[in-house]
C-alpha cells in the first residue's frame, strides 16, 4: 500500500503500542512530530533553529514549521512508500496542510471511553530504577519494589480530564473530517493489548 497512515486517539489509548505493530506490518516508519523536533533541535537545522526560537519564547511551534519538518522527513529513503503518523495531525487545518505534501491512505482511530482513559492513566506507576511502567490494577508491580514506585505529577484525574477536553474539542472533529473522505477506520481500544492488536492487524491487512 502506497500512501501514509495516520494514527490517532485520546491520550492513554495505547497508540504507541499499536504504532509499533502497524509499522511492523506495513514497513512504514513511525513519525512523531516530537521526535522530529528534538532531532532538528539537536542537529541545529534551519527549521530546528526556527522552532527553538518559538519554544524559548514559550510559544507553540507553528504549523508551517511542523509541516516543513514533515516535508523534509518524507524525502528520506525509508519514507518512499509513506509513513505512519502518530499524534499528527491534531487539527483539521493541519490535516489540510498534510494533504498537500503526502497522500493519506488510511486513518486509524483507537476509541476508548473517557472514564477508562482516566483509570488507565491515574493508575500508572513507574519504577525509577528500571524505567518499567506498571499499573495498580492492570499490571501490578512486584511487592518488593512497591516502596520505590513513583507516579508522574501530571497523572492526576484533573490533568487527564483537561487533556481529554482539549482532545475532544480540537482533535476529535478530525474523525468526521477523515470519515467524510472514506479514510477512517475505528478500532475499539477497550480490550487487552493483544485484543486491540488483533483488531488493528485485521484492519491494516485489509488496506
Amino acid at each position: 500500500m502506497t500512501g501514509s497512515i495516520v494514527l490517532f486517539g485520546p491520550p492513554g489509548a495505547g497508540k504507541g503500542t499499536q504504532a509499533s505493530l502497524i509499522a511492523e506490518i506495513t514497513g512504514k516508519p513511525p513519525v512523531s512530530t516530537g521526535d522530529m523536533l528534538r532531532s532538528a533541535l539537536s542537529e541545529g537545522t534551519e527549521l530546528g533553529v526556527e522552532a527553538k526560537a518559538f519554544m524559548e519564547a514559550g510559544k507553540l511551534v507553528p504549523d508551517e514549521v511542523i509541516i516543513g519538518l514533515i516535508r523534509e522527513r518524507l524525502k528520506e529513503p525509508d519514507a518512499s512508500k509513506g509513513v505512519l503518523f502518530d499524534g499528527f495531525p491534531r487539527t483539521i487545518l493541519q490535516a489540510e496542510a498534510l494533504e498537500e505534501i503526502t497522500e493519506v491512505s488510511a486513518v486509524i482511530s483507537i476509541e476508548v471511553p473517557d472514564d477508562e482513559i482516566v483509570e488507565r492513566i491515574i493508575g500508572r506507576r513507574m519504577d525509577p530504577v528500571t524505567g518499567e511502567i506498571y499499573h495498580v490494577s492492570f499490571k501490578p508491580a512486584p511487592i518488593e519494589i512497591h516502596d520505590r514506585l513513583v507516579q508522574r505529577k501530571d497523572d492526576t484525574e484533573e490533568t487527564v480530564r483537561s487533556r481529554l477536553d482539549g482532545y475532544h474539542k480540537q482533535t476529535k472533529p478530525l474523525g468526521n473530517w477523515y470519515g467524510e473522505r472514506g479514510l477512517l477506520i475505528t478500532i475499539d481500544g477497550t480490550g487487552s493489548i493483544l485484543e486491540v492488536g488483533a483488531l488493528v492487524t485485521s484492519a491494516v491487512n485489509t488496506l
